[in-house]
């Protein structure tokens, strides 16, 4: 018997989330963590829309997240995603990605905004030295 797991993966910023979705009872970890208890709380509310929105599917799932990288909402950012990713992708439900996609994109699409890069004779993207003339 094959087991069937479906990793995904969502990136906000500099945070990088892992999810692993599988058969299960309804457990949804991230760090090793129940999601209940996920801190701080403004993050946990972010991280729970993807999870309200497939209600009707989290009884039969198990989804570990894993995440590094970044500040806590960015890591937020990156687990909903990837836990929208992983739910729509397990149960192959259309109806699913048109609520999500519905309630906002971001839950399906990674955010692939990176920071501009430094230009020379200034101090960073867009600052430049001032000059003087007088």
């Amino acid at each position: 018997m094959v087991k069937k797991v479906v990793n995904t993966s969502g990136k906000r910023k500099t945070a990088v989330a892992r999810a692993a979705v599988q058969k299960g009872t309804g457990l949804v970890r991230i760090n090793k963590i129940p999601v209940e208890l996920y801190e701080p709380e403004i993050a946990r509310w972010k991280v729970m829309e993807a999870l309200k929105i497939a209600e009707s599917h989290l009884d039969k799932i198990n989804i570990d997240v894993t995440v590094n990288g970044g500040g806590f909402m960015g890591q937020a950012s990156a687990v909903r995603t990837a836990i929208a990713k992983g739910i729509v992708e397990f149960t192959g439900d259309p109806n699913l990605k048109i609520a999500y996609l519905d309630h906002d994109r971001s839950l399906l699409v990674s955010d692939s905004r990176r920071k501009e890069p430094k230009k020379q004779l200034g101090r960073g993207a867009r600052k430049k030295r001032q000059k003087s003339y007088r």
